[in-house]
Parts: C-alpha cells; sequence; structure tokens
C-alpha cells in the first residue's frame, strides 16, 4: 500500500542511461509483490513453471535486473526483517483483503469477465519463505548484493540511500521519502509501454526521480511535517482519517504543528481518533531500526547457477536465458571498457 502523497510531489524524468554507473537500493518486497501481481496469464493465474510453482517473481528479477545491468545500474536489494507490532493491524487487513480478492476473481472466471478477473487476481499475491530465498538466490548469481534490513526494507534503504552507500532508494511506494531518503526514483522496475487498466490503450512508462529537500521546500515543511501527512492520510501502519486525502492533510498539517494539535483538530473536524499509537509511528518513520552493511559492490555473474536455477528447477526457456546472458556480458565487457577509456582520457 504505501503513503499515497503522489498529488504533493515534483518528479522529474530521467532515464536508464542517466542512471548509468549509479548504485541503487530496492525494496525487494515491494518489488516481488509488484512482479508477481503483474506477471500473470490472461485470466489472472500466476505465471508458473510445470510443476505449478509461481515463477513470476523470478522473471521480472531475471529480465529487469538484466536490463539494469547492461545499462551499468548497479542494484541491491534490502529485504523485509521483523515488522513493528504496530503493524500487525494492517497485516492481517491485508489478508482480508487478498481473501475478497480471491473469491471475487473466481466469481469473474466463473462468468468469463477475463479482464475482470485478472485485475482481482493482482490483489491476491502472496510471498512464500521459498519465493524470497530462490529470489535471493537468482540475485546472488547475478552477482547483485543482498542487505537484510532489522525491519522495514524501506527504512533500510532509505539509510543508505542517506549515507551515501547508495545513490537513491527505488520504490513505487513513497514511504522512502518520509523514512529520509535523499532521493527516490520510481518506475525503474516497471520502465516501458504497460496497458492503462480497464482501458484499451498502452501508455510509455519512464523513470522518474523525486529529491526530498525539493518536495519540503516547495511544502514549507520539515520532513516530521511530511510523515504527519502520512498518518493524516493513511500509512503501512494506519488506515488515516476516512475523507482525508494528501491534500487535505497538508492544510491540516501547516495549521497544526504537532502531533497532539493534528489529532485534537481531527477529533473536533471529523469526530475521528486514532486507534494506533501514532507517537510510536511517528517516532518509526523518524527514527528506524537499521544496520550499517558492508560496502556494496557488484559480484561475478554465476551463469551455470542461474540456468540451473531457471532451467533446471524451473522449466524457462534454456535459449531466451542464453541470449539474455549473452546480451548482458556483452554490455558489461562494453560499460566496462568504455569506463576504463574514461579515465585514461
Amino acid at each position: 500500500m504505501g503513503v499515497n502523497i503522489s498529488d504533493l510531489v515534483q518528479r522529474h524524468p530521467t532515464n536508464l542511461a542517466a542512471l548509468g554507473g549509479k548504485t541503487v537500493a530496492f525494496d525487494a518486497f515491494n518489488i516481488l509483490y509488484q512482479f508477481l501481481a503483474s506477471i500473470r496469464q490472461e485470466d489472472g493465474t500466476p505465471l508458473a513453471d510445470f510443476k505449478g510453482n509461481p515463477t513470476g517473481h523470478l522473471s521480472g528479477l531475471f529480465y529487469r535486473n538484466a536490463r539494469l545491468l547492461e545499462n551499468g545500474i548497479k542494484p541491491v536489494y534490502v529485504f523485509d526483517g521483523e515488522p513493528p507490532s504496530f503493524k500487525a493491524a494492517e497485516i492481517a487487513r491485508r489478508k482480508e483483503v487478498k481473501k475478497e480478492a480471491e473469491a471475487k476473481w473466481r466469481e469473474a472466471l466463473d462468468y468469463g469477465r477475463l479482464e475482470e478477473a485478472k485485475r482481482f487476481a493482482q490483489a491476491t499475491s502472496r510471498l512464500t519463505p521459498a519465493m524470497v530465498s530462490e529470489s535471493r538466490e537468482l540475485l546472488s548469481a547475478l552477482g547483485i548484493p543482498c542487505v537484510q534490513a532489522p525491519s522495514e526494507g524501506e527504512a533500510q534503504a532509505a539509510h543508505m540511500a542517506m549515507t551515501g552507500a547508495v545513490y537513491a532508494s527505488a520504490s513505487q511506494d513513497y514511504d522512502s521519502l518520509l523514512f529520509g531518503a535523499p532521493r527516490l526514483v520510481r518506475n525503474l522496475s516497471i520502465t516501458g509501454k504497460r496497458k492503462v487498466p480497464r482501458q484499451n490503450r498502452f501508455v510509455l512508462v519512464e523513470p522518474e526521480e523525486i529529491t526530498l529537500s525539493e518536495v519540503l521546500s516547495s511544502l514549507g515543511l520539515s520532513r516530521e511535517g511530511l510523515v504527519l501527512i502520512g498518518i493524516l492520510s493513511g500509512t503501512d501502519f494506519n488506515q488515516g482519517v476516512k475523507g482525508v486525502g494528501p491534500k487535505t492533510a497538508l492544510k491540516i498539517v501547516r495549521e497544526n504543528a504537532s502531533l497532539a494539535g493534528i489529532k485534537s483538530r481531527v477529533k473536533s473536524k471529523y469526530n475521528y481518533e486514532f486507534e494506533e499509537n501514532t507517537e510510536a509511528i511517528l517516532d518509526f518513520f523518524m527514527n528506524p531500526p537499521v544496520s550499517e552493511p558492508p560496502p556494496v559492490k557488484l559480484g561475478r555473474i554465476d551463469r551455470q547457477g542461474l540456468t540451473e536455477l531457471l532451467v533446471g528447477r524451473h522449466d524457462f526457456s534454456e535459449e531466451r536465458v542464453d541470449r539474455v546472458l549473452d546480451s548482458l556480458e556483452k554490455g558489461m565487457v562494453e560499460k566496462n571498457s568504455q569506463k576504463k577509456i574514461g579515465e585514461w582520457l
């Protein structure tokens, strides 16, 4: 879900070439769920191997990261650790949403409404420990480092961007900004032509970069103020106030400098009292549990390991995997040669 502050931020188009040579920290679970939701058959059935094992996450990771590496981008994936205790209610709510979506998916299939079925199916994705383990295995075989976060992966990625360990945090959600990431890059994992939901047309999705300092300056807020907007409109840890979107939340925060003042305002105007521990949520965004990982650097590509995982275990086309790896290795050699020439000049 994440924080929805899209109406309040300034986006700057970028591209893979402009990000070449930069290290970017991906929120692993965010990306994996995205692949599981989008890489499906026409009726919404998950992409799977001949044994019925889901493979959408592996397909997305392999082909997308091969393209990033070929363009000189250095990915690092950050995996979630233990969620904070106050996220339990949201996790339970998401499970119920998945159950409801699955029932609607089956009903749409029964009536032959395939486009509707696929839309509901995208909300049923589940990421199992085995899928996470194989995702790590695939990334390692691509030479891409993985970092284990003590808690939220997005908080760890933001911390790495704040300390200069990486250039930016990469995610579809805006939570990284609330956690303090100086730069957020969106759409890196979905760049290209994409069908508009419920419409018979396609759009070109391109990467975009958002700078925290610019967002805060334009809104006239501190980062804490941005977090308060999130709490009002809803985060991964609380539902937010019904009827209060980002723009209304911005107005409330500008008029009320503290969390206590904001709670008093929404109680009087909206007859709403937060059920969640908003003080703990605010503190978690401002001071999340993070670790200091070792310097991140790309490793060597394990071609045999990739072939065994994708082709041997999950029935990927060997010809296509070989073609992608040939192109990747050629591209990386060319990038390294250009880098050496640039250093010599």
